[in-house]
């Protein structure tokens, strides 16, 4: 449209998430279970790694089908309370994001845990994950939705997963909080109006 926009992304509630200190070795994927999520790559990247495992939470239409073709070590689910997933999400190894999505709430739910992304680098997270290497990196991204190419991501992670810090991964996903989202659209909302009034114009 050729116009400078500002842009808000949308809130995300990370009151229910809380770092923790103890991590298990199981990776964790989490989101309904349809074609574009990519559930398919990752189960088909795991079958390839049978040394580790995957959970993945959620339903859906695909459930069948991947389940059908899954080895033993991707252990599905099914929909779970919300506190039972904010403490998968905590103890979790890493978090698996293989969709090409506007945003991507859990991503920034999994940085609240302390827990770093592994993510196909396209479109939302380009802006909510940190990649290693860099400051305050936050996850580790894979450039084409493959199997291949996450099962390299995994193995780029488990080199540098010692690199990670809980509380800057925390710190980040705040970034996105409710409290900042209503300040960040209070600030837009002031300042169009303080532009748009006419001169002179007075509240009083």
């Amino acid at each position: 449209w050729n116009r400078e926009a500002v842009v808000l992304p949308p809130p995300v509630d990370i009151s229910r998430f809380a770092p923790q200190a103890d991590k298990d070795d199981a990776y964790l994927t989490v989101s309904r279970l349809v074609p574009y999520k990519r559930h398919d790559l990752m189960v088909q990247a795991f079958a390839a790694m049978p040394d580790r495992r995957l959970r993945i939470v959620g339903d859906g239409p695909m459930r069948e089908s991947l389940q059908r073709n899954a080895p033993s070590n991707v252990e599905f689910l099914g929909a779970l309370p919300d506190a039972e997933v904010a403490a998968l999400m905590a103890r979790a190894r890493a978090f698996v994001f293989a969709a090409h999505e506007d945003f991507g709430i859990v991503p920034v739910e999994a940085q609240a845990c302390g827990t770093p992304v592994i993510a196909y680098g396209a479109g939302g997270v380009l802006d909510t994950v940190r990649p290693w290497p860099g400051p305050d990196a936050s996850g580790v991204f894979f450039d084409a939705q493959t199997p291949e190419s996450l099962v390299d991501a995994v193995h780029r992670f488990e080199q540098v997963a010692s690199g990670f810090d809980a509380r800057a991964l925390r710190a980040h996903a705040e970034r996105y909080a409710n409290a900042q989202f209503r300040q960040t659209l209070a600030d837009i909302v002031g300042q169009a109006f303080r532009q748009a009034r006419p001169a002179g114009y007075s509240a009083h």
